[in-house]
């Protein structure tokens, strides 16, 4: 497992859809996980540190795990199948430790939420550049010039 934090939203340009950009704090490994509005939102509106009056979904999620005495210790990007990724919350309370399924965007967002740490399998990273509908190089490429092309300052600008 590589640790990784949160290094932005963008939107991809041939779709209109918001990416999700993983980064290896330590290295030049970075994910991209296409993700849906509502959980970008989600995720962007605690990158911006925007409160509501009342819990929105991720926070409801954090605020009961906290009135049960569980923590978050760690979320995991587990798997990449038919591109489609899959996630582990790690939950640890007077029980002993949990493993429960989620999709990434939700346990990275309540990843964030709990200041919990962030982890890709290996295995993942190196098949998202290769499981596309094309040439893996190609795509790799596409993608890591789109990321490389990315200006810094608009992260954390996603609109919501």
């Amino acid at each position: 497992m590589i640790r990784m934090i949160v290094h932005g939203l963008t939107i991809d340009p041939a779709s209109n859809s918001p990416i999700l950009i993983l980064k290896d704090p330590e290295g030049d490994r970075t994910l991209p996980i296409w993700i849906g509005l509502l959980e970008a939102t989600a995720i962007a509106s605690e990158l911006e540190s925007v409160s509501f009056s009342r819990p929105m979904t991720h926070d409801l999620m954090r605020n009961l795990l906290e009135s049960t005495h569980c923590t978050v210790s760690r979320v995991e990007v587990t798997d990449l199948k038919d591109n489609t990724f899959y996630a582990v919350i790690h939950l640890t309370g007077a029980e002993g430790e949990l493993a429960v399924d989620s999709r990434p965007s939700d346990a990275i967002a309540l990843a964030l939420r709990t200041e919990a740490p962030i982890f890709v399998a290996d295995e993942v990273l190196e098949r998202s550049s290769s499981e596309s509908s094309g040439d893996g190089e190609e795509v790799e490429k596409k993608y890591k010039d789109l990321l490389e092309s990315l200006d810094p300052n608009e992260f954390g600008k996603y609109k919501m």
